[in-house]
This record gives C-alpha cells, structure tokens and sequence, in this order.
C-alpha cells in the first residue's frame, strides 16, 4: 500500500518503468483557482445520421467515394494518408546532421457503426465485440505484410483531441518502422523480461490488485486502472491480466471481456462530468515484425484532456513541454473519483 503520509501531502515525483522517466505530482495545487481558457461542450442529441458527414452510410467522402450502405463496422482506406505505400528506398544523409528516410505504409479509418451519434460508451455489448474482431482482423491482415513492422490503433474523440468528425470511428496507422515511443517501451519491457522472465505487466497488474487504490474496475480477464506515474488527469490502462503479446492472443472469453471492461471504463468517463468524454485512447503491443516478443504484454492507453469540468482541460505547456510531464490530482484520487460513479451512462438514468 502507498504511504499516504508521505507520498500523497505534498510535491513528489514519480517513475515510469514502461518510459524510463519521471512525472512531477503536485497534490497542493489541486484547488488553485482557473480564470483561464473553457473549451465549449459538443452537442449531445447528434442524429442517427447526418448527411453532411463523409462517415455516414450512403454518404459522399472528400475524395469523391461514395460509402456503402453499411451496418456495423466499416473500415476503409483513409483518403488524406499520413503514409505512403510505394516510398520504401534508401537512408538518406546517414553521415551527417539532416538523417532521413522514407517511411512507407496503410492509413486506415474504421467506423464504429452506421450510427453517427452513438459512440463507445452507448453501444451495446455486441457492437464493442464486433468492434474488437474489426481491430483483430485489421491487426492480423497488416501485421501479416512483409512491410509492415508496427500496426497502431487508436482513436481521438472530440473536437479538443483534435478529432475532425464527430462520427464515433477510430484510426489504424500501419508503417514499416516501430515508432520512437513504442520502440522505447519495448527497450523497457525487454530488459525487464531479460531480468525477471516474465512482463513488467504482469508483475505491475499483481501489485496494482494488491494496493487496490488505483484500480477503476476489472473482470475476470481484464483490469481498469489509473497508473502510478499516470501523467493525465484521468489516464487509464486497460491491461490483460494475462501476459498476451497483441490482440490476436485474445480467446474468445476474453475478446467479450475486453468489449465489457471498455464499455465499463467509458460509460464512467461519460458519467463524471455528463458529457461526451473526450480522450485518445490506442493500443500498445508487440510488433509485427515476425519475430517472437515475450516481453510484450498488451494494454490499451486512454489519455483524456478534461482536468475539472467538461470546460476545463489539462494543458501541456512550459515546464511539461522543457521539463517534465506534470499533475496536480493525484491518480489515487483520480481513480477514487472514475471507481465510485454509476456503471449505467447518465443519459439512461435522466
């Protein structure tokens, strides 16, 4: 159990094994006073469809493409790529300060249903589970290219993530490197495993359940929790209880499982400040490169904005972007706060 005593009163820093670095907590700033910017609340009555959105069954794209008359999960190329398939060749200036090299890969937008106004938390259970075999079929089709080393899901809810369609769907970011941040974790979980012979994962999730004080909510597969060095107001892990390398490890217990805990978490993220939790949220595991990696332990990352209302949102600025990463609300009470709301979403309650 943490000592609260002298932990938890005043200014400390804390350690992040996945990243190798430290996050400055600073509880005794918690009621400072905010006369600063208020981000404006989304709509929340959005039709079941909107013909003016390029994700709409039936509907017309940037690109001149026109969506199938879809029900359920639609994925489909991402008509602006962040990548290109064909621009594999040769480093370039390896000796000097201007290193660069051609990255090539597959942007893909997934829709979570036909539905334009209903996002994760207010989706049945069956939907996220057909949800998780999309995000299983994608990882397995990309990961499977020889090209393909490293397959990202994620996803940006709401307009202050920077999400440019309210239409609940997310991104599938395939690409021949391993990204830096996803590279440095895997050095850490490697030299963890080299070390102990087992994940880092799997001995944080034993000692997150002993402690108890920073878990949301778990099932029988699955657990919920705000992390220790968590760096957002309400940054959660969804971690497998059991050392899975990527998706595709999933039994079919734990698929529905995965859909139920998801389901859980966002409905509590909905229900603190009744509005449309924004966040990004995506997936970390092992990558695609056919090699074996038992280091690897899958967890899906939520990292949402809002720090005290659905107007007011944790910046990033000054000394988080020179320094440190820096919070005020430490994550025990974060967790206290997401662990003691209703599991029914408040738009079913009144």
């Amino acid at each position: 159990m943490t000592d609260h005593g002298t932990m938890l009163q005043g200014s400390h820093r804390r350690y992040d094994p996945l990243m190798d670095e430290w996050v400055l907590v600073s509880p005794q700033r918690s009621g400072r006073p905010w006369q600063g910017q208020q981000e404006s609340t989304a709509g929340e009555d959005l039709p079941a469809h909107d013909p003016g959105c390029y994700l709409c069954p039936g509907n017309t794209r940037a690109n001149g493409t026109v969506n199938p008359a879809y029900t359920g999960v639609h994925v489909f190329n991402n008509d602006f790529p962040a990548f290109q398939e064909g621009s594999a060749g040769e480093e370039g200036g390896a000796d000097g300060f201007f290193r660069w090299r051609p990255e090539p890969g597959i942007n893909r937008v997934i829709c979570y249903s036909e539905h334009h106004g209903r996002t994760l938390p207010e989706m049945e259970l069956a939907e996220i589970r057909a949800l998780v075999r999309a995000w299983q079929r994608e990882f397995a089709e990309l990961g499977a290219l020889e090209h393909i080393n490293h397959v990202q899901i994620f996803e940006n809810k709401g307009s202050v993530m920077g999400c440019s369609n309210p239409h609940p769907h997310g991104q599938i970011w395939a690409q021949q490197a391993v990204p830096s941040r996803v590279a440095r974790k895997q050095a850490n979980l490697r030299r963890y495993f080299d070390r102990h012979g087992r994940t880092l994962l799997e001995a944080y999730v034993e000692a997150e359940l002993a402690a108890k004080e920073r878990i949301v909510l778990e099932n029988e597969s699955f657990v919920a929790l705000v992390p220790f060095w968590a760096v957002w107001p309400f940054e959660t892990m969804v971690v497998s209880k059991r050392a899975v390398p990527d998706i595709l490890g999933f039994t079919e217990a734990e698929c529905a499982a995965f859909a139920s805990i998801l389901k859980g978490l966002t409905v509590r993220y909905d229900n603190l400040f009744r509005t449309s939790f924004p966040y990004s949220a995506g997936m970390h595991q092992a990558p695609t490169d056919g090699r074996p990696h038992p280091e690897w332990h899958f967890h899906k990352l939520f990292l949402p904005p809002l720090l005290r209302s659905a107007t007011v949102k944790k910046f990033m600025v000054g000394y988080e972007m020179l320094g440190e990463a820096q919070r005020d609300l430490t994550p025990e009470t974060a967790a206290a706060m997401l662990r003691d709301l209703p599991a029914v979403h408040y738009k079913q309650r009144g």
